[in-house]
């Protein structure tokens, strides 16, 4: 028995310190609802830990972000509703305008509404906003665009865009005695001397042709008068004997095909008919006495007009024949090249929306808005107070009305997206949180059967090392 070390005392206390310890472990677990209250606790679960709480944070505010620019995209998308209908009431309007039942006073009225309407639509674009962004104004300092070009309504266009700003142009072809209506007037195709040649081709003997009621038929040559000399070839009256006059008289009597094509007379040749035009007087292209028969150069000059015309509307600088082919009707065919007209607006609106926790730029979904104003759904100055303009405008309303439906598609897809996004990062969120409540939270309920065991363990150990300490009194019964 010895009193300088109490190794019963010793070994009582030892525990007791490991049980505190532990008790207190658990205490500050129970507190704190965490398993991991600093790195010693658990150091590589602290880690993946950290790692996860960066990813939650990061995809909490990817999913706001993403709602965010869902109601960036509504805002737009519900301007542009009204827009839709203001361009819905303005084909209206144009529609009526193109009515020849309509007075001047009339247009002038529906011109008015228009302008106002035309107004509003740059007010809205001007105006619409979101935390401070302008959504449909645009991007950057105003740049020339190009305006679309427009058929003027007339049948057998085909334009082919060529991507350089200009249009190449194919009219359909005219012949002559074809109907054609060119700014909601109709023509007749006269023929002309060029036309009677083409039809007659290389003339046989016995061919006809009638010119007005006279009847002409081809002689190649051969044939003998009654002095037995041979009759030139070329075209005399049908029914002719020439066994019965000279050659000098019929040499009088004889035409070639080139003076078949009568001035405004009409030309019969192999049962189709052809009425020559006049155009001696003024030489335009135009019949003298009928205005509405014209060459077929002259419907194409005239055709080449209407479409520059028709493709300049909503331009700060019309559109132009850049092959200038057209600009006579004794040069007009049917292809010539479009330069398209230009107007000077902002680039469209570019933002991105940042959905996910890393910089990955997968990461980032682009909305693009572009510039809803007038200029820039090709509507800017549009008239209708005349029933050309007023036809020609209803082609670039329905353009700015596709326009504004195909960027409306567009902001729609994109809402779409973002709520899938939504509800993948609301998804991955809550899967990651559960991971990391895994590593990170304390049990309660085991802890609280350590603390328990630990409690007891705790008064089990206060009590043995009372005893401890009570089993060297019985060194003082040797000393008495």
């Amino acid at each position: 028995m010895v009193v300088q070390h109490n190794m019963q005392a010793a070994n009582a206390n030892r525990m007791l310190n490991v049980t505190t310890s532990a008790q207190s472990k658990s205490t500050e677990k129970l507190s704190s609802g965490y398993r991991i209250n600093r790195a010693a606790d658990d150091a590589a679960g602290l880690t993946i830990s950290e790692k996860m709480r960066k990813q939650i944070k990061g995809l909490d505010r990817a999913s706001t972000n993403a709602e965010d620019g869902v109601s960036a995209v509504q805002t737009a998308e519900g301007a542009l509703t009204e827009v839709h209908s203001m361009l819905q009431r303005m084909n209206e309007l144009a529609t009526q305008s193109a009515n020849g039942t309509n007075s001047n006073t009339d247009r002038k009225a529906i011109q008015d509404e228009i302008d106002q309407l035309t107004t509003e639509i740059d007010r809205v674009s001007e105006t619409t906003k979101f935390n401070e962004t302008y959504l449909l104004k645009g991007d950057g300092s105003e740049k020339e665009h190009n305006v679309n070009a427009h058929d003027a309504g007339i049948d057998g266009v085909t334009l082919t865009d060529n991507g350089d700003g200009t249009v190449g142009v194919t009219l359909k072809t005219l012949a002559a005695g074809d109907k054609v209506n060119i700014a909601g007037k109709q023509y007749t195709i006269g023929a002309e001397a060029a036309d009677v040649t083409k039809a007659v081709g290389t003339p046989k003997k016995g061919d006809t042709v009638k010119v007005g009621n006279a009847e002409y038929t081809y002689e190649d040559g051969n044939s003998v008068d009654s002095a037995g000399t041979k009759v030139a070839a070329g075209w005399y009256a049908s029914g002719t004997d020439f066994t019965k006059d000279t050659k000098a008289n019929w040499d009088n009597a004889k035409k070639d095909t080139a003076d078949l094509a009568v001035a405004g007379a009409s030309v019969t040749v192999k049962g189709k008919t052809f009425n020559v035009i006049n155009d001696a007087n003024t030489a335009d292209g135009v019949d003298d006495k009928d205005s509405s028969v014209i060459t077929a150069g002259k419907a194409y000059q005239l055709q080449t007009a209407e479409i520059v015309k028709a493709s300049s509307i909503g331009a700060d600088t019309a559109a132009k024949n850049a092959t200038d082919v057209n600009n006579s009707y004794d040069t007009a065919t049917t292809t010539f090249t479009l330069n398209k007209g230009t107007v000077s607006y902002k680039d469209g609106l570019s933002f991105n929306l940042h959905v996910g926790a890393d910089a990955d730029m997968t990461n980032k979904i682009t909305v693009n808005i572009d510039s809803m104003n007038s200029a820039g759904l090709g509507i800017k100055g549009i008239k209708a107070d005349t029933e050309q303009d007023a036809t020609y405008a209803i082609d670039a309303i329905a353009d700015a009305i596709s326009t504004v439906s195909s960027q409306r598609s567009a902001l729609g897809a994109v809402q779409n997206r973002l709520e899938h996004t939504i509800n993948n990062l609301d998804n991955v969120v809550e899967n990651t949180t559960s991971a990391e409540s895994r590593i990170r939270d304390t049990d309660m309920a085991e802890e609280m059967v350590n603390y328990s065991k630990n409690n007891i363990l705790a008064q089990a150990g206060q009590s043995m090392l009372a005893q401890a300490n009570q089993s060297n009194q019985g060194v003082l019964s040797l000393l008495q």
